[in-house]
């Protein structure tokens, strides 16, 4: 547009400027704009546990409901041996059994997202079962997307890559695209968790402040002119006898004054927050993110049977999923264990029924389908026999 040419304003949108300075005042923000380093999100995911004990009862029931496994192979005596072995194997300094080095490798996949373990080999056998601590631990690409190097810290603070990599363990869970960590059980949970904490901390102060009463002593001047003159010293002497009475050890004494004296309870016109439905919203989501049943847990939010049986069927196949993560870690011990005996044969991991309530109903199962197949075999008898 030429100058000096009238602007034709009826064509022309109006346009806002906005300062440079501006933030959103979304109180997700904060949340969502956060990117620390996988350290950071470690020490986060580990407060959250400690901070709501609800959390660590979660994932500890999901550990437990896991379940044990036997290992199945063609051969009698080599299925013997390598059943006794994992029953037996070292795992760490204290503790024995596969078991519990599953336990405590779900349990930091679940929290972290990432679980790293290490098979330790002392010349022709396997000696121990270690689990890493992930501060320790770093994760990187290798020559090509597909490879991940696992580099461990010197000692210096400098992380190089690992002697002996195919004595790794390591799992992730739910990773994203490209990623070498995968993504905690608990992420997405910040947010909620910081506003029940919120609560909690506030009840808290609540209480502490309705327990431990204050009081409010108001002293009124009456009209006469010799009692506003003296009005300070008169409050000076009731707040003294106040603060004695209040601070006495011994037996209940009374406060006598004379005048217009006034005594209040800080607070007492005031009413506690009702907290159980906005407690319940943040459970709920929390509950919901960490995919156990609230009965599991002793909550009593639904009591029908239909739906406590739907529930059922969710952690079951939440169990199985983690199961599966599992399945790669034990091959690979057993798969390691049986090259060194100098065995090679094709190993199957058979993991028991997750709940008696589950064998029950495979019993029931199997029982209707008996009655199923006698019924089809009379009805066939009778119609040949015609």
């Amino acid at each position: 547009m030429a100058f000096g040419k009238k602007k034709n304003t009826e064509s022309v949108e109006e346009v806002f400027a906005v300062p440079q300075t501006y933030t959103d005042r979304h109180p997700y923000a904060s949340l969502l704009s956060f990117k620390g380093s996988e350290k950071a999100n470690m020490k986060l995911y580990a407060s959250l546990k400690e901070a709501i004990p609800i959390i660590d009862a979660s994932i500890s029931k999901l550990i437990r409901l896991t379940g044990t496994f036997e290992i199945k192979c063609g051969d009698a005596g080599t299925e013997k041996d390598i059943n006794t072995f994992l029953k037996n194997v070292n795992v760490g300094s204290m503790s024995k059994g596969i078991s519990v080095f599953l336990s405590s490798y779900l349990n930091q996949l679940m929290t972290y997202g990432t679980a790293v373990g290490e098979i330790v080999v002392d010349g022709d056998r396997i000696v121990s079962l270690y689990n890493a601590d992930l501060n320790s631990v770093e994760l990187s690409h290798g020559r090509s997307p597909l490879d991940i190097v696992v580099s461990c810290d010197n000692g210096g603070g400098a992380f190089v890559p690992v002697k002996y990599p195919e004595l790794i363990l390591l799992s992730t869970l739910n990773p994203e695209p490209d990623s070498v960590y995968g993504n905690s059980l608990l992420k997405g949970l910040p947010f909620v968790c910081d506003i029940l904490l919120k609560i909690y901390n506030t009840i808290g102060t609540n209480w502490e402040r309705t327990g431990n009463i204050r009081y409010a002593v108001t002293y009124k001047p009456q009209n006469d002119g010799n009692d506003r003159a003296f009005a300070k010293q008169r409050a000076q002497q009731v707040a003294e006898q106040w603060g004695k009475v209040m601070q006495s050890s011994g037996p209940v004494k009374d406060f006598v004054a004379v005048g217009d004296v006034n005594i209040r309870v800080i607070g007492a016109d005031n009413q506690i927050m009702d907290s159980e439905i906005p407690v319940r919203q943040m459970l709920e989501q929390i509950i919901a993110k960490l995919g156990v049943p609230p009965y599991i847990l002793g909550i009593s939010w639904s009591s029908t049977e239909r739906m406590s049986s739907q529930q059922a069927d969710i952690l079951t196949s939440e169990i199985e999923h983690y199961r599966e993560i599992l399945n790669p870690v034990i091959r690979k011990i057993c798969s390691l264990y049986l090259r060194l005996k100098g065995c090679e044969c094709d190993t199957e991991i058979v993991w028991n029924n997750i709940t008696l309530q589950d064998e029950l109903q495979l019993a029931q199962a199997r029982y209707h389908n008996a009655q199923a197949e006698k019924t089809e075999r009379e009805t066939g008898g009778e119609k040949d026999a015609e």
